[in-house]
């Protein structure tokens, strides 16, 4: 088997847009649930989706009665996105989130992103996650899933088929200490972390993830700017809470 292409993060995303979403990735499938149970009830809050990709997120919180705006550095990804149902109550923005947003501190309720941690080199980890406390409002919440780092222990990283063979878009091995030292050097306060193993109930739904029974892929951060002194942290491991 030939070794994947490597392409960088922003091409191999352009490249997988049309595909990404009917390519039945069950990590997808895994996360939706936990970041719904995450940013909590949305309805009249002001949320900021940070690669948003092909607004499988934006779309569905809107849908919520949230006031959504999305930024994704990929103009293929934002416009699958834009061609969707419900797409009209996103505010679409073309940006990268390795650079400063382009919002005013304080802008947002709650402020996501889904899965993007792999694609952000080790130095701009805590400039990326300042990023994300300075555009959330001080009482509000920040929520960020990822790829577990276990899943590098098995050489998995995001990852897609085209006419060319296996391409992957650039990512960074990283560690879990990695990103919540990131996190609290940002200012950030840990509110909830917890890790997510695939379990029987996924692998019967996704036949594909069943090679990584029992295996942690992913994980969750509710993280907080203005987070009170003198809390622990609350850390879930095992199976999927």
């Amino acid at each position: 088997m030939s070794e994947p292409r490597v392409l960088s993060t922003r091409e191999g995303y352009d490249r997988w847009a049309a595909t990404y979403d009917t390519m039945g990735n069950w990590l997808l499938a895994f996360e939706e649930p936990e970041v719904d149970r995450a940013l909590g009830p949305v309805s009249g809050l002001d949320v900021l989706d940070v690669g948003a990709g092909t607004g499988r997120h934006a779309i569905r919180i809107a849908s919520g009665g949230a006031r959504v705006t999305a930024i994704d550095f990929s103009e293929e990804m934002l416009a699958q996105a834009r061609a969707k149902g419900g797409a009209e109550y996103v505010n679409w923005i073309l940006h990268d989130a390795n650079t400063p947003l382009p919002f005013r501190s304080g802008s947002f309720d709650r402020v996501l992103s889904g899965l993007v941690l792999e694609h952000i080199d080790l130095p701009r980890l805590r400039p990326f996650f300042a990023e994300l406390r300075r555009v959330c409002r001080a009482d509000g919440r920040v929520v960020v899933t990822a790829m577990h780092p276990a899943m590098f222990l098995k050489g998995i990283s995001a990852n897609f088929r085209d006419e060319t063979g296996q391409v992957r878009p650039r990512s960074y091995e990283a560690s879990i200490s990695d990103y919540v030292n990131a996190a609290l050097g940002a200012g950030l306060g840990l509110g909830r972390l917890s890790e997510h193993r695939v379990d029987e109930r996924l692998a019967e739904r996704f036949e594909r993830a069943r090679k990584l029974l029992g295996w942690p892929a992913l994980f969750v951060m509710e993280l907080r700017p203005n987070y009170p002194a003198g809390n622990r942290t609350n850390v879930h491991g095992g199976g999927v809470t």
